[in-house]
């Protein structure tokens, strides 16, 4: 018989797991920019070493992205999903009781990699394991988890900067973590590997941790620097050869560990693009706008500038649970990418921004990045059989955080750098989250026009059912049609 916890087939047992796993890294990222200066103090680390550790934590993110579907593939997924929960608790514990800097970095990075190990084990079966009427409390749920946590990041940090303090924010993350992994125990199914017959990727997941770390670490370097030197230029470079080569490799290999190929039809690259230009815009534009601000205000009161951030958050969740069954979720990413770009705008053109400009702003940037991101996730999981939906996270997931977490170093790197002043610098790297958003918009609008396609509504049930939830056309599909008529 197969094994269960007490709560497993229990929804709400099983979506608050997936929340306690996903949201306290994701409110740590959010929330380090302005703690690292009382952390380094107290720990003795210098610049360079604290953005060592975050970009060495943002790297087992993305890494953890591919390890996470290659252990899914020969070993039991729900008990490696509970050794995930343990290892986080262990990580978020020796980042909170850290008296020397290695000890942090070694907790911070494996906060990191656990995250997404556990978004990529989790995730998918709370979508697929349950019946097509839970998909819509599941959509706000997921998208409130991965996005209301970034967007309560800043408040978070204004609370404990305010205290001079961060052990406390630490500890609740590592109960947090605990509860995630009581939760992965009493939701237990003994579910088993999910394809033992899959050939084993040693290549892919070295090409991923290769590159990962390289391209986060040569980020990290910028600021500390502050020159264009090779420190920074030649591992940044040499990490996204790796990751263009991983991505490569897998589109021509005959058994890949990623699903590439299948990812090349219009609608699904339409949402990565979607997904990576909002990721790459939002992200630095929030920390630009905490550079450009902290001076003026307090901890606190800048924190609570961003609390708007996490309202458009909110409510794009509860928009998008009613639409994004229906062909509305094409015209809500749509919309979202406008609103993002409508924030950023509204920034860019007084930096520093007023305090009115800066609640606007952050208002429409939550919107944007809440309507963006989740429906990009499910537009290209949508193209692909739900058993896919795991490998469709995984490598989205994998460039949305090469996207956001590696670009918003340099782009701060640009803002300290760049014109006379800080405040014109940070105007122009702002003005860069413009063009990326922009740009980003520009892309998936034209690959539905030349795709031919006007945006479907999903089926749901024939996806339950195990076929795509619409035909996504190949790419120029329009463009082919006319050529060979």
């Amino acid at each position: 018989m197969t094994r269960e916890g007490p709560l497993a087939s229990h929804y709400p047992a099983v979506a608050a797991m997936v929340v306690a796993a996903l949201a306290p890294y994701l409110v740590l990222s959010a929330a380090l920019d302005p703690l690292m200066p009382i952390i380094a103090k107290q720990l003795a680390m210098s610049e360079g070493t604290t953005n060592l550790a975050e970009g060495l934590a943002n790297a087992g993110y993305a890494l953890g992205t591919v390890l996470s579907v290659q252990l899914a593939q020969h070993l039991p997924q729900r008990r490696m999903l509970i050794i995930y929960a343990t290892v986080l608790v262990i990580g978020s514990a020796l980042a909170a009781a850290a008296t020397e800097p290695t000890q942090f970095i070694v907790g911070h990075v494996l906060q990191g990699l656990c995250t997404s190990l556990l978004l990529i084990a989790a995730v998918p079966p709370l979508v697929t394991g349950f019946p097509p009427t839970k998909l819509r409390p599941t959509a706000a749920i997921l998208n409130l988890s991965i996005f209301g946590a970034v967007a309560l990041g800043p408040l978070i940090a204004g609370i404990q900067a305010e205290a001079n303090a961060w052990r406390p924010l630490f500890w609740v993350v590592t109960g947090i973590a605990a509860v995630a992994l009581v939760l992965s125990l009493l939701t237990f199914q003994d579910v088993p590997p999910a394809d033992p017959t899959a050939t084993r990727s040693p290549i892919a997941v070295g090409l991923a941790a290769a590159g990962c770390v390289a391209a986060f670490y040569g980020a990290s370097q910028f600021l500390p620097h502050q020159s264009l030197d090779g420190t920074a230029l030649a591992p940044l470079a040499a990490g996204v050869a790796l990751i263009l080569i991983l991505l490569i490799q897998q589109y021509r290999a005959r058994r890949p560990l990623l699903i590439v190929r299948p990812l090349t039809s219009t609608l699904p690259v339409a949402g990565i693009a979607v997904a990576m230009s909002a990721a790459a815009a939002s992200l630095p534009a929030i920390a630009l706008t905490g550079a450009a601000l902290r001076d003026r205000y307090s901890p606190l009161d800048l924190g609570l500038l961003y609390l708007p951030e996490f309202g458009g958050a909110v409510i794009a969740a509860i928009v998008f649970a009613k639409l994004f069954t229906t062909r509305a979720v094409h015209y809500f990413a749509l919309a979202g990418m406008l609103s993002l770009i409508a924030g950023i705008a509204v920034i860019a053109m007084s930096v520093p921004p007023t305090r009115i400009s800066t609640l606007i702003g952050t208002g429409l940037i939550g919107i944007g990045v809440g309507a963006t991101v989740t429906p990009a996730l499910f537009i290209a999981g949508f193209s692909l059989r739900n058993a896919a939906l795991q490998r469709v996270f995984a490598i989205i997931e994998l460039l949305r955080a090469v996207a956001a977490f590696m670009i918003t170093p340099i782009l701060l790197y640009i803002a300290v750098t760049v014109g006379d002043s800080p405040a014109a610098g940070a105007r122009v790297a702002l003005w860069v989250c413009l063009g990326l958003a922009v740009g980003g918009t520009l892309l998936g609008i034209a690959l539905y026009t030349l795709g031919g396609i006007r945006p479907p509504s999903p089926a749901v049930q024939r996806w339950f059912g195990g076929e795509p939830a619409w035909d996504s056309p190949p790419l120029l599909a329009a463009i082919r049609r006319n050529s060979s008529g």
